[in-house]
Parts: structure tokens; sequence; C-alpha cells
């Protein structure tokens, strides 16, 4: 995919982890996806910035011992891009979500919302200035998609329509239950899948980044000190995908896309 400069009003463009480990979490995405870790001049130790080829692709931010200690782990939060972020934050509380705080802005970069959907899945809100997001999607080694496992996937798309006009489009999985497509006029946005049975954790957003080989990529995970959720599997007509956690605890997903 072309580098990507501007993201469309409600589409995902970032991705952002928070970990324990920044060190821990840096070298182990720097040695699954190629990227490089920088950390701001102003963050203190914080906060870093992960780098494909020189674009960013997503960053990382250390946990407040508090908020583990509070039972946060953690987690892949991804972002959606947004023309007025003080608007959408509106949209979310009208439409039965919660936003965690009033939006603010990230000195000149943008303006940024942390909020949970109406069934609890945390998501936030980017109104870019001078940092547009993600300056790659869908190449090896970016984000490639973002999927929400939810408690209450009917419920989660209406409300994800109505906060940032998404359309819906369900299909029959080949082990039973719907898949929803969530649109973007006729491109697709994000999907939307039934909690899998058995799976004790509270709805939440799945980040996926692209590989060259999804069967190399998950042993390398192994490899680095990583676990499997789910082994590397076909979906017909879709591609290749596994899910993991990394060192440190946090889940992500990884993907090759048929064609």
């Amino acid at each position: 995919m072309p580098h990507v400069e501007r993201h469309a009003h409600g589409a995902f463009c970032w991705p952002e982890l928070a970990t324990p480990d920044l060190a821990g979490a840096g070298a182990f995405y720097g040695a699954l996806l190629g990227w490089t870790a920088h950390a701001g001049a102003a963050s203190g130790g914080t906060y870093v910035t992960f780098r494909l080829g020189g674009r960013d692709v997503g960053a990382a931010q250390a946990m407040n011992p508090g908020r583990l200690a509070g039972g946060v782990p953690p987690h892949w939060l991804p972002f959606v891009a947004v023309d007025d972020c003080d608007a959408a934050a509106a949209r979310v509380a009208a439409h039965g979500g919660t936003v965690l705080g009033a939006p603010w802005d990230l000195r000149d970069s943008g303006r940024l919302a942390i909020a949970l959907d109406a069934v609890g899945a945390p998501f936030g809100l980017w109104q870019a200035r001078r940092h547009p997001g993600a300056g790659v999607l869908g190449d090896p080694g970016a984000m490639a998609w973002c999927q929400l496992n939810s408690g209450d996937p009917a419920t989660a798309a209406a409300f994800y329509g109505a906060v940032f006009g998404w359309g819906a489009r369900r299909d029959p999985m080949p082990g039973g239950g719907e898949y929803t497509t969530l649109t973007r006029g006729a491109e697709p946005a994000a999907g939307i899948m039934p909690m899998p049975p058995g799976l004790n954790a509270p709805s939440h957003w799945l980040v996926y980044f692209a590989v060259a080989d999804v069967n190399a990529a998950a042993a390398q995970v192994a490899a680095l000190g990583g676990a499997t959720h789910v082994p590397p599997t076909d979906i017909p007509g879709m591609g290749r995908f596994s899910v993991h956690a990394d060192p440190q605890g946090a889940t992500f997903a990884l993907v090759r896309f048929a064609g």
C-alpha cells in the first residue's frame, strides 16, 4: 500500500500498545515486525514511537503500576481518525458509550480521546494536526485490520454506525455464527466477531499486523517468548491468520490476506 499522508474520517489510523516493559516490547516487535523504537524527548522515557522503513506505524506507552494492580492488562488500543474529536466524543456519549475524560491536545500533534463503546470495548479517537497517524498500512510489518471481539455484536455495530457512519454487512462464518464487516462507504473499515466461546475476556479490539508468511512469523513469536492463542489458520477467501500474545501479555494477530 502507498504511504499514507492523511487518514479519512472513520478509518482506523493508529495502534498504541500499553505495556509494563517498553524495552522488552520494543525488542519483541522489532525482531518480529522489523520495527525500530524511538523515544520522544518530552516523554521522560514512558513513550516510544515504532517506525518501519522510516515511517511511523504505532507506539507504546509504559503502563502505570496502578493500572496493572487494578486489573488492566497489557493491550493494544486502536485509534479511529475523526475530523472533530469533540463532536465524535459527544456522539459516543449520546449513543451509549463512555468517554474516559474530556478530549485533550497532544501538543501540536493532534487532539484525542479514549472511549468505551456501548458494550465496553475501549478505542481511541484521533483528530490529526501535525501527526496524521500511521504512515503506512497493510504492508508487512504494519497494521492491516482491526476486529472487535464483542459480547453483543448487534449492539456494537449499531453504536459504531451511529458514531462513525459505518455500515454493516453480515456473513456466515465457516464454524457457525456471523461475522460482521463494518464498512466506510464501499470500503471495509473493520470487523466484528462474536466473543469466542470459553474466552473469559471483556469485549475488546484485536489489532492485526500484516506479515509475508504467517507460519514463519508465528514460529518466531514462540522463539521470542510470546504465546499462541490461535495457530495459523486459513479462512477461505480471506487469507491466513494467527493470534498471539507478546511476552508481556498483550494480544495481537498476524495476517496475510489472499490475493
